[in-house]
């Protein structure tokens, strides 16, 4: 048993050494892109310790000065001094100047390039994070890897060029001093160890409790309109209050950790001290050393301890690093979408855009990652000016058509395909590249923050007011819109605050019939309208001359007498409905 416990053990510190190794050549990556600004800020750290250094042998000389060891060079060695000092000021400022635009640069563009791999990760894999975890990935995360890119390695760099520079001078003016100066290195180094422990294990759970944190923020502003229905508004206070006395009290945890290591460190660093202090004493009044060497002395062993500390110190930071490493290679290593097909569809859509674009599927199978299955061998078709219609109860499948259509799920079977209207064997298989073909509107208010122009403008930044008020007149969404004091230009609040539901959904409407994409659906994006006005809409696209291919799901078959072709989802088919059984359930509605 015991021999099978260390196998493990050793398992699990290979395991560690292997993902420390990967998530090390991840980082390295966006290292090798700066590696311009690392050389530069390691540069302008050598120099700052160069100076630094200078500035302390100028001391002694000017000490030395002082108290009668040397003579004649009071004048220019205070000159010398002054100037050093100026220069440390000056290289510091300059320094910490050029840190921070490169911090910045890099901060953006590490960022940018993550939003872009978040934002062609597989959509089943990305829905398996709450959207605050994401959000704080992103953000903390990627913010922690830009900084730790543009320091780590140069700081490694900085602090061994200080403590050996630093120690070199030392062992020149007096080699016994080393040793005194060196004296709290092993205990450095052995309180670190426990140290370094506790801050692995913090800086996961900060991760953690940070997201948590976040995203019951983000939920809870968002659906704020709910909690007050329902008078949860207590439930919510008590339950923020609940996770905040959590984190206070992991940090706390730390901090009571992190004060113990910090009395014992300065209690070393008090005795290493104190011992340099004796020794320099007894070597001035022995004649060995002048009191400008021992002040010197004194002051390289701070800078000696220090380097040291701020070595070590890199530890936990490699750490922290590789752990943001780790949750954004989470996120970035999952399954990408595919846009290879990018320009075949540009051009097939230029090609056939006037005539109009289909979509079909046949035999199509899929079964959620849960192993729900919800397709078994569904087919459909749809061209160019027809409405078709998706029926059956919630939750049987619908939506998920509809992801299936746009490759946001991906089937396990069967064949989909968009197809041009005049010539049905000209053809091309669904895939993220053929979603520039649709409009979608979803359940639910999918408006921005914005005025009504700006939210249109979104998915067709070119487009003139005219072709605005028109797409509003298709969804009937002038009639309310013309009223309003500013127009288009009328304020849209988050989540489409200031309009009605139904309003809401007009706008959304609007939105996507202004793009024109040959390919619209609509999810339940009626819904919130009473039948006349649905009705309407849908007549309003049935007989406009763009040649529109739409597919509408909806629970309500009050419509689908307009409609070309029923589909009711059910066994797991599609199945197309004759018109008497499109009559009964009208009828039964």
């Amino acid at each position: 048993m015991k021999q099978k416990l260390k196998l493990i053990k050793k398992y699990l510190q290979k395991d560690s050494l292997r993902k420390l190794t990967r998530q090390g050549l991840w980082i390295g990556q966006y290292a090798r892109r700066y590696w311009k600004a690392m050389v530069l800020y390691t540069l302008l750290g050598v120099m700052g310790t160069g100076v630094s250094l200078v500035s302390s042998l100028i001391s002694k000389d000017l000490v030395d000065i002082i108290t009668g060891h040397e003579t004649g060079r009071l004048i220019s060695t205070f000159a010398a001094m002054i100037g050093f000092s100026i220069g440390n000021i000056l290289v510091a400022q300059a320094s910490g100047y050029a840190s921070t635009l490169i911090n910045l640069k890099v901060d953006t563009e590490i960022k940018n390039d993550i939003f872009a791999k978040m934002m062609v990760t597989d959509w089943e894999s990305l829905t398996t994070y709450h959207t605050g975890d994401l959000v704080t990935r992103w953000s903390s995360d990627a913010s922690n890897i830009a900084s730790g890119i543009l320091n780590w390695i140069p700081n490694l760099i900085i602090y061994t060029v200080r403590f050996i520079s630093a120690l070199a001078i030392v062992i020149y003016y007096d080699p016994t001093f080393a040793i005194f100066a060196l004296l709290g290195i092993p205990f450095s180094a052995l309180l670190s160890k426990p140290l370094l422990k506790r801050m692995s294990k913090n800086n996961q759970r900060s991760a953690q409790m940070n997201a948590k944190l976040y995203g019951f923020n983000q939920e809870t502003f968002s659906n704020i309109q709910t909690i007050k229905a329902f008078d949860l508004i207590k439930f919510y206070i008590e339950k923020l209050g609940s996770l905040q006395k959590e984190y206070i009290g992991m940090r706390l945890e730390f901090q009571r950790m992190s004060i113990l290591t910090s009395i014992l460190m300065s209690i070393i660093g008090f005795i290493v001290s104190y011992s340099c202090y004796g020794w320099g004493i007894y070597r001035v009044w022995s004649g060995a050393i002048s009191y400008g060497t021992m002040t010197m002395f004194l002051s390289l062993s701070g800078t000696l301890t220090g380097s040291v500390n701020s070595l070590v110190s890199l530890v936990p930071s490699a750490i922290s690093l590789g752990i943001s490493a780790g949750r954004l290679m989470d996120i970035v290593e999952m399954p990408q979408e595919d846009y290879s097909a990018d320009r075949e569809v540009e051009q097939f859509a230029e090609k056939y855009r006037a005539s109009g674009i289909g979509l079909a599927m046949e035999d199509l199978s899929y079964t959620y990652h849960t192993g729900t299955e919800v397709f078994s061998k569904a087919s459909l078709e749809a061209w160019p000016h027809e409405i078709i219609a998706l029926v059956g109860p919630s939750g049987e499948g619908k939506t998920t058509m509809l992801r299936l259509i746009l490759s946001l799920l991906r089937a396990q079977g069967g064949e989909a395909w968009i197809g041009a209207g005049e010539d049905r064997e000209q053809r091309i298989a669904l895939s993220p590249s053929t979603r520039k073909l649709f409009s979608y509107v979803p359940q639910g208010n999918t408006m921005f923050s914005g005025t009504i122009a700006e939210n249109m403008r979104n998915v067709k930044p070119e487009a003139t007011d005219e072709e605005i008020v028109e797409a509003l007149k298709l969804a009937c969404a002038w009639e309310f819109v013309e009223k309003l004091p500013d127009g288009i230009e009328s304020m849209v609040k988050e989540r489409g605050g200031g309009f009605s539901e139904g309003q809401a959904q007009r706008l959304s409407i609007a939105r996507a019939l202004l793009r024109k994409s040959p390919i619209l659906l609509l999810d339940e994006a009626t819904s919130a309208l009473d039948v006349a006005t649905e009705r309407k809409v849908l007549k309003n696209i049935m007989t406009d001359t763009y040649p529109r291919t739409c597919i509408v799901t909806t629970h309500r078959p009050t419509v689908l007498g307009i409609c070309t072709r029923v589909y009711a989802i059910r066994g797991k088919k599609c199945e197309e409905l004759g018109e008497k059984e499109i009559l009964e359930m009208e009828k039964d509605f």
